[in-house]
């Protein structure tokens, strides 16, 4: 997978890069399983703007995407690597020995024709599905569940992927995309191999309308806000703002807001790295 860069030639273009889309074998989703995808412009259900620089954008319909991946009766062989406009990574149509669709998450190096399958008794290659216990140390893996039977959790965009460090006991440890190392049940499940598109965070909109299409419109800074609307706002010229915070006053960039008696703490083993 490779980005494409284009020639100057108008000003929307000049800093424009994309994906190349090679990796792409279909242009038409399977419609059984789509949904429809409403927008909300970011108002609740009294029209109240509750989420701002949201609104517009491209109309979509939902891929239902199978995160669980309990099917462990039967494999499954790769129809087609799809563009899917709700995630940054791509995925891929499987059909199971007994004719079912669906739609997972495409590892980075599936092919169309390729076996996959899940289960304990699944062999730890990319794209198949095992529980942590049966995984071998050391392997990158991503679509990872946090608790047993809720569905993949953690490392589900594009190019990212944990390591399974070590088992102690019946936990796994794990090395998360953040660098944030935790524990997790060795009963919940996760997908061997890194997330497809590992390319996309070398993407580049090149202009403000491209922002539009993805639904995304101006934000501005609170520095340039009256008082009345930003705690950085206000003063004589061009005022500095004070100390960055919040629109409701919750200090940024440094100040923790985690709750220290979260009980999701006893299982972080070191915390991300700022």
């Amino acid at each position: 997978m490779a980005v494409r860069k284009f020639k100057p030639v108008t000003p929307g273009q000049r800093n424009k890069v994309i994906s190349a889309f090679d990796d792409i074998t279909c242009k038409t989703p399977y419609k059984p399983l789509l949904e429809p995808l409403k927008k909300s412009g970011g108002r609740n259900n009294q029209g109240k703007m509750t989420m701002r620089y949201i609104g517009g954008g491209h109309k979509r319909m939902y891929r239902v995407i199978d995160f669980l991946r309990t099917k462990d009766e039967c494999t499954a062989t790769v129809m087609t690597i799809e563009y899917d406009p709700n995630r940054s990574a791509r995925i891929a149509l499987v059909q199971y020995e007994d004719g079912e669709k669906r739609y997972i998450i495409a590892p980075n190096g599936l092919k169309v024709g390729q076996v996959i399958a899940s289960g304990a008794n699944a062999a730890p290659e990319v794209g198949n599905t095992l529980p942590l216990s049966e995984i071998p140390l050391g392997t990158l893996v991503h679509n990872i569940e946090l608790r047993p039977g809720q569905g993949a959790a953690m490392a589900r965009s594009a190019g990212t992927y944990a390591q399974l460090a070590a088992r102690e006991g019946k936990h796994a440890i794990l090395r998360l995309p953040s660098g944030e190392t935790r524990m997790v049940l060795v009963s919940c499940r996760a997908t061997v191999g890194t997330v497809s598109n590992p390319d996309h965070n070398l993407e580049s909109h090149g202009k403000a309308g491209r922002r539009r299409w993805l639904g995304r419109r101006p934000r501005n800074r609170g520095v340039v806000m009256n008082p009345v609307d930003h705690p950085m706002g206000g003063g004589e010229g061009r005022a500095s703002g004070g100390h960055p915070r919040s629109r409701k006053g919750l200090p940024a960039k440094g100040y923790k807001t985690r709750n220290p008696k979260a009980t999701s703490n006893k299982f972080i083993i070191e915390r991300r790295k700022k």
